[in-house]
């Protein structure tokens, strides 16, 4: 018997999840609120284990190849540009905090290709505002009038699955706006550089050979509206090291975009209700200062069909499955959004004056094996068997 999925949303983690529970042999319906599957993004930095997800569901050596520019994380600098925490280049530990540099489109559109291959149905322009969550021994769930034996919740930050199955869980603002921009030409030396300064983070990183992809992560209150943004980006950082400068300067205007910072403290209390399952930023949206909130939705989507829909569809009960996908994600979701608060407490959260001497004083102290255990414990997962 053929089982069927309805997943919400076809960003990054819904459509994962599609390729993954359609190649263990479910029929999948994506429904998407949007007029059409277009990516609105900049760039992010594609970890080790961002990698193994995508190459689990079924991108080869040319699908990762085309995906963007390879690349490290070199350390972090302060706003002046004076090192506070330098990468070594001893071979074990630059392979322990490789990425690539990738444009979201085109991740967004390899996503699409192999989701369409696998046989997802795809409806886009569909408002999803009813949901009945069913019973994994029971009754199917019921969502936007179609029934399915699993429902997976991949709505994003402001799930508004979330907000029905559990209301008293919800996405605050961080207190931290986020410019971006994907700018031609080749800028810095090719690696993921960072610059810690007072309540500010900036970063730049190769996505291609022609263009650079970088951020500024700046303390402002919640929904600023702004007449000109690239204006107020070269005024927030005027005083900052001359690569922050450069970069910003070389931006066209219109390529510059900006979005409150949002994130769920904590995540869900379980990440299954009924016959419906949450994966990326509607479980667990994460603070961006670890960079894991794509590469948490590739593991999620992934974990769909290797922990609930190959089971299920082999023989393995619903509930039985549900329970091991929650038992197995949510712990390490639950650990990297604590990793990535500490991040930020430490990092562009900081305040100014003695804060900002202390903090670089001490990490420039930390040695390679510490930065090699961290990266291992945040980017060395794999698929589960």
């Amino acid at each position: 018997m053929t089982r069927e999925a309805v997943v919400v949303g076809a960003g990054i983690a819904g459509l994962a999840a599609a390729t993954s529970l359609a190649r263990a042999g479910w029929r999948v319906s994506v429904l998407e609120r949007a007029p059409d599957l277009s990516e609105v993004g900049a760039g992010f930095a594609m970890s080790r284990n961002a990698v193994a997800a995508v190459r689990g569901l079924g991108f080869d050596d040319e699908d990762v190849a085309g995906l963007g520019f390879p690349t490290f994380a070199a350390g972090t600098w302060d706003l002046h540009g004076k090192p506070i925490l330098t990468i070594s280049e001893d071979p074990e530990v630059r392979r322990s905090v490789a990425l690539i540099g990738v444009h979201r489109v085109r991740l967004h559109e390899t996503l699409q290709r192999h989701a369409a291959a696998a046989g997802v149905e795809v409806v886009t322009g569909q408002q999803v505002t009813e949901l009945e969550p069913g019973d994994p021994d029971g009754e199917l769930a019921s969502v936007a009038g179609h029934q399915a034996d699993l429902v997976v919740a991949a709505d994003g930050m402001h799930s508004a699955l979330r907000a029905h199955l559990f209301p008293r869980t919800r996405a605050r603002y961080s207190g931290y706006s986020s410019w971006r921009a994907i700018t031609p030409g080749r800028f810095g030396d090719g690696a993921l550089r960072q610059y810690w300064g007072p309540h500010a983070e900036f970063g730049t990183m190769p996505v291609s050979d022609t263009h650079t992809y970088w951020y500024g992560y700046v303390a402002m209150p919640e929904r600023t509206e702004l007449p000109d943004e690239h204006t107020a980006a070269t005024e927030r950082f005027a005083e900052w090291a001359e690569p922050v400068r450069e970069i910003i300067a070389a931006t066209p205007p219109e390529a510059v975009l900006r979005h409150d910072v949002h994130h769920v403290p904590g995540g869900l209390p379980r990440y299954t209700k009924g016959r419906v399952v949450f994966i990326g930023d509607a479980a667990h949206g994460f603070l961006p200062t670890m960079g894991q909130g794509a590469a948490s939705a590739l593991e999620d989507g992934l974990c769909v069909g290797l922990l609930v829909g190959a089971p299920v569809a082999a023989g393995t009960d619903l509930t039985a499955a549900l329970d091991r996908f929650d038992k197995e994600r949510r712990p390490r979701c639950r650990a990297l959004g604590r990793a990535s608060l500490a991040s930020a407490r430490i990092g562009s959260h900081l305040g100014g004056g003695w804060r900002q001497s202390l903090r670089n004083a001490l990490m420039r102290r930390v040695p390679s094996s510490m930065i090699q255990r961290g990266s291992q414990a945040a980017m060395g997962w794999t698929p589960p068997a």
